[in-house]
């Protein structure tokens, strides 16, 4: 609906269940992103942040051209509509003068509205600081309000997620049961590499190699450890005592031995974990109890990691 205060023209624009389209006005990226207004930050000339690239300007720099087309096409409906009535009026009061000049007032059609349909994105975020709501393409993002990014939210819902599922193993037996331990661990080891590689890449320009930074792995603690050390300068084994690091790295390679060698103990494994109770040539032991204090670890190890990389960005 069109909405005319004085100067000033208002168009509403269509919206998916309340969320906005905005677009990335950087050219090697164009992210196509959705925000919904009311909530986040409040006040006047806020800031927005393309959640994929990090890019910041003004808002009015986030239009997509499908909106401003159809802003335009409304507004010239509205405005060729304002003029048709005085325009057949003026015409009326001239010809009914009846003197040697008359007006003939041809409407035309009127011009059509560039109508358009929001995008179906893929993932909706509550940020955990701001709680501005929006949605994405793909997992993480930068806040385009406050600007912070849902790394280490991300890392706690998955691993929230992993608890549940452990939730779900008093409730069944035997290879199900086994089943849902071993899945359970490859999950929380999966979540914590992909946000372990999102974080080291986006701060890799304070990586002494951006390129190998972009490309780190996680899914090794002792290697991301080491490569954490050389590329950014701190060791994340700091957080955790000495007991906890260990447990870390068996819940790792117990991990790989599922997703490489159906979980049957190798030499490599007996030289790595550090398990007393493993047998080479038998199947490695996974009990819930392991995988839940996992989990807490790599919350612990989550949280060492972001603040180290906050304290590279800080002036």
């Amino acid at each position: 609906m069109l909405r005319v205060t004085g100067e000033k023209i208002s168009v509403g624009l269509p919206n998916a269940n309340g969320f906005i389209g905005r677009e990335c006005p950087v050219q090697e990226c164009l992210g196509h992103f959705m925000i919904k207004p009311g909530t986040g930050l409040i006040g006047k000339d806020l800031p927005c942040r393309c959640p994929y690239c990090g890019h910041t300007g003004a808002h009015d720099q986030f239009w997509r051209e499908e909106q401003l087309k159809y802003v335009q096409s409304v507004v010239h409906q509205q405005l060729v509509d304002a003029l048709r009535k005085p325009m057949r009026d003026m015409a009326r009061r001239v010809n009914s003068q009846r003197g040697l000049v008359t007006m003939q007032f041809k409407p035309g059609s009127t011009p059509p509205i560039r109508h358009y349909r929001e995008k179906q994105l893929e993932t909706e975020v509550t940020c955990a600081k701001c709680t501005l709501q929006f949605t994405i393409y793909g997992v993480f993002a930068y806040c385009p309000d406050c600007g912070v990014h849902n790394s280490f939210q991300i890392l706690e819902k998955n691993l929230d997620l992993v608890e549940k599922q452990l939730s779900l193993v008093a409730q069944v037996e035997g290879e199900l049961a086994a089943h849902l331990v071993g899945d359970a661990l490859e999950n929380a080891v999966s979540a914590f590499d992909g946000f372990g590689r999102e974080i080291a890449r986006v701060n890799a320009t304070h990586a002494t190699n951006q390129t190998k930074a972009e490309g780190l792995s996680f899914q090794n603690l002792t290697g991301a450890q080491r490569n954490v050390q050389d590329l950014f300068g701190f060791d994340i084994s700091l957080c955790l005592s000495s007991e906890q690091w260990t447990t870390a790295i068996r819940g790792f390679q117990k991990r790989h031995l599922l997703s490489h060698s159906m979980g049957v103990v190798d030499k490599k494994y007996m030289a790595a974990a550090n398990d007393p109770h493993a047998v080479l040539g038998r199947k490695v032991t996974i009990r819930p109890e392991e995988v839940s204090e996992l989990a807490s670890i790599l919350r612990t190890l989550g949280a060492a990691l972001c603040e180290g990389m906050a304290k590279l960005s800080s002036p």
